[in-house]
């Protein structure tokens, strides 16, 4: 299974994968679900991927090989980040649909795209594009999206995520996210992926791998965990009418 979650904030933009899939108990391996496109000071594109692994990789194989044999639309020619979206929601239905016309079939296939970044002097943009090739696009309301095993991440998300918040601060929140959800599910697993672009820098980051030793990872983990017992001892206790 899989967990990714995507930041849309004032400062930049946050992306967060893990790297496990899995068939079954018995078949548990490592694969990367985040991928980065672009040009040095002119575009900075990123793709999460979440679903069916030989949709997400048929996806990103002819993205890039559009690229590479230099064929238009790519998404190193397209003009917005709109178009970019566009482009990776029609080449999702295609792969869909090469593989069997059959609606009811086409859902064992199915897979979902995070797709953030920034073109030139436009706007940063991050979209959720869903299996059918549709999309939709953060905003300051809404500034973060997950795919995959979302449930167990979303309420400190939910609670402490602003648009406001400082990247750093965002990061925590995030890794936060994916503590709380490797703890419960374990169908979500290291290594993570971690990747932090600054709004206007049109760099392209080259990322960090976060594993089991990370010592930042843990410290946090540890803090975050030792901060909710301290904070449910810290509570009122209920009254004597809950006991009645």
């Amino acid at each position: 299974m899989t967990y990714c979650c995507a930041l849309r904030l004032k400062d930049g933009l946050v992306f967060i994968s893990d790297t496990r899939t899995n068939a079954g108990v018995d078949h548990i391996s490592v694969f990367r679900k985040l991928y980065t496109f672009g040009i040095e000071g002119e575009r900075f594109i990123t793709i999460q991927t979440s679903g069916n692994l030989a949709t997400t990789q048929a996806v990103i194989g002819y993205l890039q090989n559009q690229i590479d044999l230099k064929r238009e639309p790519n998404l190193l020619s397209v003009d917005s980040m709109f178009e970019v979206a566009e482009l990776v929601g029609h080449t999702l239905q295609k792969v869909i649909s090469d593989v069997t016309e059959n609606t009811h079939e086409q859902s064992n296939y199915y897979c979902s795209l995070l797709v953030g970044g920034q073109i030139g002097e436009n706007e940063m943009q991050l979209y959720n594009i869903y299996p059918q090739g549709n999309f939709i696009c953060a905003t300051s309301d809404t500034p973060y999206f997950q795919i995959g095993e979302s449930k167990y991440g979303k309420p400190i998300l939910d609670r402490a995520l602003t648009y406001d918040m400082p990247l750093s601060e965002a990061l925590r929140c995030s890794l936060i996210s994916f503590d709380s959800t490797l703890r419960s599910n374990v169908s979500v697993g290291m290594p993570l992926d971690a990747l932090i672009y600054t709004k206007n820098s049109l760099h392209i980051p080259d990322g960090k791998r976060i594993t089991d030793e990370d010592p930042y990872f843990q410290r946090i983990s540890k803090q975050w965990s030792d901060t909710l017992r301290n904070g449910l001892q810290e509570l009122p206790n209920p009254s004597e009418d809950y006991f009645k």
